[in-house]
């Protein structure tokens, strides 16, 4: 059993090291050679397929009264999710999108609290008010700063958490009831649904004449890596942690970003992305931490009110 849950830490660690550099992958390639709605389109399809090739050998039935859920599931943690998350990253910093997306279990607490009527400790408040000081400090940064920071993409990138954190909610039912990969499935083939007809045109004005090796292995990474092999080991894991144990893992996330743009603006001279790095910055993301730590703190260790 030791084994097996070291093995869970693993795969944790490997899915949130592949979010990490996933920022600075996909935008790398956004805009110039691919659109951000003609790349979820393509993401969304190829992981769809992989999910429902999967799917083909669990053979499990979903009944009718729960195509609902799933289909307002696929508005929210594929479509909406991943069209704001890639339209936001293709007009803000990597560094930024990363720390705001570490607010998804500040989210997640909100949404569970009006919805599942989840207990208010003092922890959880006092988490919920310094997390949300450190993402409204780090979206309003991107009026002013410099590098690649951009308000109106800091913003979008808020509104795909929130859609996340939405969606983690509303399908807990769900994997409780089905297989995981029966969920997520329907989910992304509903998404697809309403991604289609919003990335189609820009996807067939896409030039892929002018991709060249690095940008097809960057839509492999962000389709294999990202979407599918993330999401697997993620599954894999919750069979021996805990959700929470899982939701930490998330903190990785801005510190592989961080890394990867200090490399590219220190090791390789950027000077783009050397902006992107100031105490401003690096402040917010430890008040979301710090926010999201006293959240994820057991409920013993809190005074429930």
């Amino acid at each position: 059993m030791k084994n097996k849950i070291l093995s869970a830490h693993l795969a944790l660690f490997g899915a949130n090291l592949i979010y990490g550099a996933n920022y600075l992958i996909a935008k790398g390639v956004m805009p110039d050679k691919i659109g951000p709605s003609a790349f979820v389109l393509i993401r969304i399809i190829g992981a769809s397929l992989l999910f429902w090739i999967i799917r083909f050998f669990i053979r499990e039935k979903v009944e009718k009264k729960d195509l609902l859920r799933l289909l307002l599931c696929g508005l929210l943690g594929v479509a909406t999710n991943q069209m704001f998350f890639f339209n936001g990253l293709n007009l803000t910093s990597p560094i930024d999108a990363s720390i705001i997306i570490t607010a998804i279990p500040v989210m997640v607490l909100i949404f569970s609290m009006l919805i599942l009527k989840e207990k208010i400790t003092t922890n959880k408040i006092a988490g919920l008010v310094i997390g949300g000081i450190g993402a409204v400090l780090l979206v309003s940064v991107g009026k002013d700063s410099g590098g690649t920071s951009s308000f109106l993409g800091n913003v979008f990138v808020l509104i795909n958490t929130t859609s996340y954190a939405l969606y983690l909610v509303l399908v807990k039912p769900l994997m409780a009831k089905y297989h995981a990969l029966t969920v997520i499935s329907w989910v992304f083939l509903f998404g697809l649904v309403f991604v289609i007809p919003i990335g189609a045109g820009d996807l067939l004005q896409t030039d892929f004449s002018a991709f060249d090796t690095s940008t097809y292995m960057a839509v492999i990474y962000v389709v294999v890596g990202t979407t599918f092999l993330a999401y697997l080991f993620n599954i894999y894991a919750l069979n021996y942690v805990s959700p929470s144990v899982s939701s930490s893992y998330v903190y990785l996330q801005p510190a592989v970003s961080f890394i990867m743009v200090s490399v590219y603006a220190y090791l390789l001279n950027n000077d783009q992305y050397a902006q992107d790095i100031t105490l401003v910055k690096v402040l917010s993301c430890i008040l979301v931490i710090g926010g999201v730590y006293l959240i994820s703190r057991p409920a013993k260790l809190s005074l429930a009110r």
